[in-house]
């Protein structure tokens, strides 16, 4: 990312900033609108927020669309990559003027990787979390991820409308309709379970590596993923029918699918300290960042959004010691962390009259009140 323009998102009023390729830090005070900056370049590779915001969110208040635009570098190579939010929630992306409509399109213009205060979700909290990890993932990986995902969860939508639509009783023709919707979903849901596992299998050896660097111990981390489903879904809706009609909705399938992690020998989410399951969230976060790396050849922007306020000095100082070389983005709310040589110190202020704004989700204080940046190069760099 060599340089990013706002207009119109969330505290941003219009911004311009050139980033360095190396390391820069963006500082403020909490509510400030550091991560809504670092938001925007993650919306640019995914048209999606890392927070899980819907896009009529991330659309300043009192506007109607918001765009986001970045100039990025790749080698000789020099992309423009665009997209225009709509308060109407739909997106239009372009990559050097050419319209894309897909969420790979735009991996191939800018990859990101997000580390987040709420990672520790990944070890926490409900599958979901976990299977997004792997499915973000393989969305910037695999070619034909975004297709798969896309007619399964059409398949879903459409099969739990006939469920529930036939209120516990199937008549013959809405038994024809579901048998065809079986079909459907058995086959881009079997597809969808063997990427997820293929790079999970992947990704296992990489979380051991990085949970023993960041931990300075022997990790001994091992996890498979859980299925409601075994290896045969034609034959686990044959099964679950029955109650599927009772229940109104589909009861096994990828979309209920689980990473379950040990550590240790010991189920993570219930047995590991509160600093282990820390270290265990940075490791997936960096295993799948590496597993990027390798695949497409170059490293994945980095944001490390309020990570460091999260961890103490030997953590914080392993994590800067295992990361890749490449454009690493961090925010912090107390200057540069401790350990960091920037290359470039970006400072966010508050500027104008404050309202209310109903869609923030880091501060109150949006609306007539914009995010201000000023830019202070430095002479560091490096780690």
């Amino acid at each position: 990312m060599a340089q990013l323009w706002l207009s119109n998102f969330r505290s941003y009023e219009q911004a311009e900033i050139g980033f360095s390729p190396g390391i820069t830090v963006v500082s403020g005070d909490n509510g400030h609108g550091k991560t809504n900056l670092v938001e925007a370049i993650g919306v640019l590779s995914s048209f999606e927020s890392f927070r899980g915001a819907p896009t009529a969110a991330m659309v300043r208040v009192g506007h109607n669309e918001g765009v986001v635009r970045g100039r990025v570098q790749r080698g000789e190579r020099e992309l423009l990559v665009e997209l225009e939010l709509s308060m109407g929630g739909r997106s239009r992306a372009q990559v050097n003027k050419q319209k894309v409509a897909r969420r790979a399109d735009l991996a191939e213009g800018l990859l990101v990787s997000v580390f987040a205060p709420d990672d520790l979700e990944l070890v926490k909290g409900s599958p979901g979390i976990r299977r997004l990890l792997l499915d973000d993932t393989l969305s910037q990986l695999s070619p034909r991820y975004d297709a798969v995902r896309s007619t399964f969860e059409r398949a879903l939508r459409q099969r739990n409308a006939l469920l529930k639509s036939a209120k516990g009783r199937l008549d013959a023709d809405a038994t024809l309709t579901l048998d065809v919707w079986d079909d459907r979903l058995g086959a881009a849901g079997t597809s969808l379970g063997e990427l997820r596992r293929t790079l999970w299998e992947d990704l296992a050896p990489m979380v051991g590596e990085a949970y023993s660097e960041l931990a300075d111990v022997p990790g001994h981390v091992s996890g498979t993923i859980v299925t409601s489903w075994g290896d045969d879904l034609p034959t686990a809706f044959a099964q679950s029918r029955v109650d599927d009609v009772r229940r109104g909705v589909t009861t096994v399938g990828p979309h209920r699918d689980d990473v379950s992690i040990s550590l240790g020998g010991l189920p993570s989410r219930t047995h590991a300290s509160q600093g282990e399951q820390r270290t265990l969230a940075l490791a997936l976060r960096l295993a799948a960042h590496r597993r990027l790396a390798s695949e497409v050849g170059h490293t994945p922007v980095l944001v490390l959004d309020d990570v460091f306020s999260e961890l103490d000095h030997r953590r914080a100082a392993a994590l800067l010691g295992a990361l890749p070389e490449g454009q690493v983005i961090i925010t912090s709310a107390v200057g540069v962390p401790a350990g960091v040589q920037p290359d470039d110190v970006l400072t966010i202020e508050r500027s104008g009259n404050s309202v209310i704004d109903p869609h923030a989700t880091d501060s109150p204080l949006v609306g007539a009140s914009a995010s201000v940046i000023h830019q202070q190069p430095t002479t560091g760099g490096g780690r």
